[in-house]
């Protein structure tokens, strides 16, 4: 997104991929911008900042937003190319088998696809190590897929099942996984930055005060657009930047809040710079682009983990489906969904292996199958487990949950007969 000091619109407009590359410029105005017709790209490299003792230094002529250099063309290698096609493809196809699965009951309560987004997950998640963490949104299924948490653990998760990876009891916003580093999904937007900003802070403190010199843990906190107006994304970004943290805040801007036009909530609908005023890298990317996506984010990560803090990545991207499965989504402009359908990140990533020949048709479709019968095992896997036993019923609501719910013989007070005596009348 760029901005001119023209009227502001009652609708997003459509996005473009930009025709060149030629290096960024930014004028910014006191009248109300407008949404321009194409992306701002991300072939562009951070420059890195002044130190926090050159920071507090007067200048006469601060910048007004982190400038971001020409970089070389995108590339990945052939097994690159592949991994990013497997792992989006995983993405979709399961998103798809929850809206089956979902209007089948085999799944109860609100459901979140992610279908459009996978861009963002693969180009970031895929960069980083078993150790390093994530923490998600309510969308949170495919991040977990990313992570590495296996299809019928999450799939029996969103059955409600006990061999879910939460046993059952998160469901489909509040995917967790201690084993990956998956630090959870979050109901409610904004919640999990805090949680991403301590896992964070605990990576520095590990290699900085307990002298873990090999602790070079890097946190990635996902969120959406509609985060960014919320008082924990601003007090945490300071916090990041003042204490110079391992960590990459991740917007992942489809455009809407449920219903709610970015554009019409935000008074400057310019996310990426936000960073800048905090005093940490601020960048737009090309969200339906994994190639671009992953370019900027392997250098964000890399000055995470090289102890130069933290980067405020805006991703702008587009979900494919409604804010939920119960969400008719009837208030998107259908011309503006086309358009985002003809830039399925998915078609994008397979027309450029196929023009730098990096893999053919039959590789790809080899993919496919293969995720089809991962899939299919793990429907299969969810529909046999079993559900949570009555015993993890208090599990992880109180430390200990006797004098609680559980009474002295160790059973449940509400299996007492007595247990709702004299309450009737209430």
């Amino acid at each position: 997104m760029s901005f001119t000091a023209t009227k502001f619109p009652p609708s997003p407009l459509p996005l473009t991929s930009r025709s060149n590359d030629k290096p960024l410029s930014f004028s910014f105005h006191h009248s109300k911008p407008n949404h321009s017709s194409s992306f701002l790209g991300s072939t562009r490299r951070l420059t890195p900042l002044a130190t926090p003792h050159a920071r507090r230094t007067p200048s006469p002529s601060p910048p007004s937003a982190v400038l971001l250099q020409q970089a070389s063309n995108l590339l990945v290698t052939k097994e690159e190319g592949l991994e990013l096609y497997e792992d989006m493809i995983l993405g979709r196809f399961f998103e798809d088998k929850c809206a089956e699965m979902y209007y089948r009951g085999k799944m109860f309560g609100f459901v979140h696809l992610y279908n459009g987004q996978e861009a963002v997950s693969t180009g970031f998640i895929r960069l980083l190590k078993k150790e390093d963490s994530v923490v998600s949104t309510y969308r949170d299924h495919v991040h977990a897929l990313s992570k590495g948490v296996p299809a019928r653990e999450v799939m029996s998760e969103l059955f409600g099942k006990a061999t879910g990876c939460c046993r059952g009891q998160g469901g489909s916003m509040h995917m967790f996984s201690k084993e990956h580093n998956l630090l959870g999904g979050f109901a409610f937007i904004g919640e999990g930055i805090p949680v991403a900003t301590g896992a964070a802070f605990t990576s520095k403190y590990r290699r900085e005060v307990l002298n873990e010199s090999d602790c070079d843990h890097v946190t990635l906190a996902f969120f959406g657009d509609g985060t960014c107006n919320n008082g924990q994304f601003f007090e945490c970004l300071n916090m990041a930047a003042l204490w110079k943290l391992p960590i990459v805040f991740v917007v992942e801007n489809n455009l809407w809040a449920i219903g709610m036009s970015h554009l019409r909530a935000t008074s400057d609908p310019q996310i990426w710079k936000k960073g800048p005023a905090f005093g940490m890298p601020g960048v737009h990317v090309d969200g339906m682009d994994v190639l671009k996506v992953r370019e900027v984010a392997k250098e964000a990560i890399q000055r995470a983990r090289r102890g130069e803090g933290p980067t405020l990545v805006e991703c702008e991207t587009y979900r494919f489906r409604g804010h939920s499965l119960a969400d008719p989504d009837e208030l998107r402009d259908p011309v503006e969904k086309e358009h985002y359908s003809g830039r399925d990140p998915i078609t994008a990533l397979k027309k450029y292996l196929f023009e730098n020949s990096l893999a053919n048709e039959q590789e790809l479709k080899s993919i496919e199958k293969k995720i089809d019968e991962i899939l299919e095992d793990a429907v299969e896997f969810a529909d046999k487990s079993p559900l949570p036993h009555r015993s993890q019923l208090l599990e992880n609501v109180f430390a200990d949950p006797k004098g609680f719910g559980i009474g002295p013989d160790g059973r449940y007070r509400c299996e007492d007969p007595k247990f709702t005596e004299g309450t009737a009348h209430v």
